[in-house]
């Protein structure tokens, strides 16, 4: 369109008359016509090119309508029939049996004397879609351990199951094959056991300081029977690092706080959060946290943990869950299921120490540097070995990893009389810059 000033302009002295109007086109100036003429150019190009992008859209669209509902189709008809396989093998009856791959049918050498169910999960499964980029391949293995095969006479107990049953009441069998390197343990088809009558959690957060109901937990598994029971062993004789433990009311209510008498092997959790600046611990590991109570402290300062710990013939992980911190079932063999540079803290206490082989404790090392993020530290709080041990073994172990220190403290530990053994507890941080380099 033309501006209304290029195109009617009033005569000088007068104004137009309706009768002798002329047409607009007569009154515009060379001047204008010659901005006329180039504005109907550009006008011309702008319609010439809108048409040939109406075109190319228009075609477009028609490829993309007729590709997506082949798609939707093929797609639909992929859901239905896996829909269709889910529901016959969930279908599970004396008389009728799961499509799943059976030992015969896959005639694979190895196999013919390992439980049907851990064939079934472990075998390979085609993806619906075929190959996948991100997984590399157009077939799925679940993962279990190297060791689960090895072991074949616990690994049968606990993989014989009704299917869509209850599983067995066999927690001591599970932690035994964790321990012997069969992680992680393949999944089942069935109901775990649990509490008959289970009672409502403690709320948050009482629940930090208060032990739990009995019901919360099925005791086959251990020789105590109820929390009373649990709570009392710390009147019995020997020595037992977490004997006293499940006692709210003993030594755990006052673990990693300030002292009257300091001890110069502990450190005070705010001690060790002053050596970074304030609010940057955030999220952690507290590996072989015992009854949760390095979590529970940290909560209060805002700060989440997570605890790993094995039930050594008591509930650890329900006791931890009950307290409203998160537990986690893994060996210390395991590879720390966390991504890479993401953690500000990972502590642990007294269960890093010299009973671990030296080449596997040299891969947990190096496994705490990986997840820390630049910056991170590692709380190594009471390490122990023989001082003959140290100076060969642990101390440069320790100090090639990467690590910087912040607080490194050593002191004779004296409950073994025939042996001669130090502690360590240090503080190490990760470098902030430069965290991924060859060491010289």
């Amino acid at each position: 369109m033309f501006p209304l000033d290029q195109v009617e302009r009033r005569p000088k002295g007068g104004s137009f008359s309706r009768r002798k109007r002329r047409p607009s086109f007569s009154i515009i100036s060379v001047k204008n016509r010659r901005k006329m003429g180039f504005n109907c150019s550009i006008l011309a190009s702008l319609v010439k090119y809108s048409f040939l992008l109406f075109i190319i859209v228009s075609t477009n669209l028609v490829t993309l309508f007729l590709t997506t509902s082949n798609d939707r189709e093929s797609s639909c008809l992929v859901n239905f029939q896996a829909k269709t396989i889910s529901i016959a093998e969930l279908k599970i009856s004396n008389q009728t049996q799961t499509t799943s791959p059976t030992l015969d049918s896959l005639d694979k050498p190895g196999l013919d004397d390992l439980p049907s169910e851990l064939v079934t999960f472990a075998y390979g499964q085609k993806l619906p879609f075929g190959y996948n980029p991100f997984y590399g391949t157009d077939t799925i293995y679940s993962p279990i351990g190297l060791m689960c095969t090895r072991y074949k006479s616990d690994i049968k107990k606990y993989m014989s199951y009704d299917i869509n049953g209850s599983c067995p009441n066999d927690e001591v069998v599970a932690q035994k094959l964790l321990l012997k390197g069969c992680e992680p343990l393949p999944r089942r088809r069935c109901h775990p056991a649990a509490a008959p009558e289970y009672d409502e959690p403690i709320p948050y957060p009482q629940c930090q300081w208060t032990t739990p109901p009995d019901s919360s937990v099925v005791w086959k598994a251990y020789s105590c029977k109820n929390y009373t029971c649990l709570v009392n062993r710390r009147l019995e004789k020997g020595s037992d690092d977490c004997k006293d433990c499940f006692w709210l009311d003993g030594l755990e209510r006052y673990r990693w706080l300030p002292r009257r008498r300091p001890i110069q092997l502990e450190f005070t959790l705010d001690e060790v959060l002053a050596l970074k600046k304030r609010g940057t611990v955030r999220i952690g590991l507290d590996i072989g946290g015992g009854a949760g109570t390095f979590a529970v402290r940290m909560s209060a300062r805002n700060i989440t943990i997570v605890t790993t710990s094995m039930n050594f013939n008591a509930p650890f992980n329900n006791f931890i869950a009950s307290r409203g911190v998160i537990p986690m079932f893994i060996t210390i063999s395991q590879r720390l299921p966390f991504f890479d540079n993401t953690l500000d803290i990972v502590h642990s206490m007294h269960v890093i120490s010299n009973w671990i082989p030296p080449a596997q404790l040299q891969f947990l090392l190096f496994d705490i540097y990986r997840v820390l993020r630049p910056g991170g530290l590692f709380w190594l709080d009471r390490f122990f070995c023989e001082v003959t041990q140290w100076k060969v073994i642990y101390k440069p172990m320790i100090e090639t990893i990467g690590f910087e220190k912040k607080k490194w403290v050593k002191g004779w530990k004296l409950d073994q009389p025939t042996v001669e053994e130090i502690y360590l507890s240090a503080v190490l941080q990760k470098p902030l810059q430069n965290s991924w380099r060859k060491l010289d």
